[in-house]
């Protein structure tokens, strides 16, 4: 058995970078072909979106492990503040996520 030094793991990491790459490269090369206001790309957004509320619905109305313990009114909470802030910051995701992750954060805090 080998140890593994740095030279090996300096390997590994430019390999990671390469295969990425070369799929990253791929991908820009493909996306030129792509038609975004296609009935496909529509459907595989639409698709995607659905998926992502599910998630969010799930999390929200029946959480599993240590997000059970926090309750229904202080989670909904949260969302609603993040959605609210997400509109009041003309659509920008980065200040509605921080303010409903922060809000539940501060709630969850003080309650528990």
């Amino acid at each position: 058995m080998t140890a593994f030094g740095p030279a090996t793991a300096a390997l590994v990491v430019i390999a990671a970078i390469a295969a990425t790459a070369l799929w990253r490269a791929l991908g820009v090369f493909l996306a030129r072909r792509l038609d975004t206001k296609g009935a496909v790309f529509r459907w595989f957004s639409f698709a995607s979106f659905a998926v992502l509320a599910g998630l969010l619905s799930r999390l929200l109305i029946l959480p599993s492990g240590d997000l059970a313990t926090i309750g229904l009114e202080v989670r909904l909470g949260a969302a609603v503040i993040g959605v609210a802030a997400f509109y009041l910051s003309r659509r920008n995701l980065l200040i509605g996520v921080a303010s409903g992750t922060i809000s539940f954060a501060v709630a969850a805090g003080a309650l528990g």
